[in-house]
């Protein structure tokens, strides 16, 4: 074992990082090249041959494709469309109702997508005209769906966390229920800006009365998404039952899925095309990255480098609340500068010993760690979700102008991160009621 060789490893990868070398082909190279200075050259091209189908082969990542397929399927053949309706319905006559019925249809969105990129492109389209044509200042409309995105993240099925907990080796189950918690008090929290905001200034958000759009009214909105519940109602009724696992679920899913678009005559040669097509390209690019972070976290392991680092915090004596300031600091850095997969796939082999010397749950650690990831979703000067918003409202808004809209709601993230870290049930309740 080399602690100094791990240590290089992670500076050189840093390095590489920084000169914009995407994140898989960089731990794969570091992985590659210290285990051939380590142990030789066979058992480096013996590791790079055997972990991608290894990694790929797992039964529990088969749960991505399934999860993105019925996602894809949803959103193309438009069981997700009245979303925003039905949201309207309940909560127009909310102040701020435009705003807030967006954040929840964002919530709706996010239980059959799992993508936070998906989630904000989808009901920004769809939200942000009708919300700027309401008199809504355009940088805070945009900023509320730009953040509204990162919902679809946190609440089940969620992509990060199904990566995570194969890498972490815990239930992803129990993460997914444990998210919900969190997810909601997200979605609370943006609401409780746009009511703070509306009520200052009435301006950026006005008072009126929203009313809902198309045949029939509140009643005929909220019917109109009748798809959509009977396939979350499918599978999270099953996953939280134990009928079946989070994998099953993914599976159970895309059927539904397929099944549902079928009956409502809205399937075609077209959606399972686009669909099919748009989960390849997403897996693949999961994928790949997934398997660089497996092999870095093997060249880690032959170090020695995990344990050393393990067994320093737990000499260290760091209490609780440090900890977890130097871990959450490192994510908000990272968040700016790096997508969520390669943030989260680059730390974890260094973390996960911290955290199981440090006794801290790993569940409630992978829905903490996912929250912090969606919001680098929204920080300058890389938050992905600000430019896919920008990119489907660019006749209203410029970059600058939806960083701006988005800043009240950071603030609103940065408060759950603190309750979430003060209040460990807020995770953890939920999966200890269900198993």
């Amino acid at each position: 074992m080399s602690v100094e060789t791990g240590l290089y490893g992670i500076g050189i990868l840093a390095l590489l990082l920084l000169l914009r070398i995407p994140v898989a082909l960089a731990m794969i190279s570091v992985s590659f090249g210290g285990i051939a200075f380590l142990l030789g050259f066979k058992p480096a091209l013996g590791m790079i041959t055997s972990t991608p189908y290894s990694f790929v082969a797992s039964w529990t990542m088969s749960a991505v494709p399934m999860f993105l397929l019925m996602g894809f399927i949803s959103f193309h053949a438009g069981l997700t469309t009245n979303l925003f309706d039905a949201a309207k319905a309940i909560l127009g006559r909310v102040p701020g109702g435009l705003a807030i019925s967006s954040i929840f249809a964002c919530t709706g969105f996010a239980a059959v997508s799992g993508s936070s990129i998906a989630c904000a492109a989808a009901m920004g389209r769809i939200a942000i005209p009708e919300m700027v044509a309401a008199g809504y200042r355009p940088s805070f409309a945009a900023g509320a769906l730009a953040a509204g995105g990162t919902i679809g993240a946190l609440i089940p099925p969620s992509i990060l966390m199904i990566v995570y907990g194969v890498f972490a080796e815990t239930s992803i189950t129990q993460i997914f229920v444990g998210g919900i918690g969190v997810g909601l008090l997200t979605a609370l929290s943006y609401c409780i800006v746009v009511l703070t905001v509306c009520w200052l200034r009435p301006d950026i958000v006005p008072r009126t009365l929203t009313a809902v759009s198309g045949e029939g009214g509140n009643r005929a909105a909220i019917l109109r998404i009748w798809p959509l519940a009977i396939l979350v109602l499918l599978v999270f009724g099953g996953l939280f039952s134990g009928y079946f696992t989070a994998t099953e679920a993914g599976a159970v899913g895309a059927g539904g899925a397929f099944l549902l678009s079928a009956i409502t005559g809205k399937l075609s040669m077209q959606v399972v095309r686009v669909s099919l097509l748009e989960t390849l390209t997403t897996c693949a690019s999961l994928f790949i990255i997934g398997i660089g972070a497996s092999m870095f976290t093997r060249f880690l392991g032959v170090t020695g480098l995990s344990s050393f680092i393990g067994s320093f915090v737990a000499g260290a004596d760091l209490g609780y609340v440090e900890l977890m300031t130097i871990i959450v600091v490192i994510y908000l850095i990272l968040g700016m500068f790096m997508e969520p997969f390669g943030a989260l796939l680059v730390t974890l082999p260094v973390l996960l010993p911290v955290l199981k010397a440090e006794g801290i749950s790993l569940v409630w650690f992978g829905v903490l760690v996912v929250k912090l990831l969606e919001i680098g979703m929204i920080t300058p000067p890389v938050g992905l979700n600000v430019f896919v918003i920008k990119n489907v409202a660019s006749r209203y808004v410029t970059v600058v102008q939806v960083f701006k809209g988005v800043t009240p709601f950071m603030l609103a993230d940065l408060l759950v991160v603190i309750l979430t870290i003060a209040f460990p049930a807020i995770v953890l309740s939920l999966p200890q009621l269900f198993f």
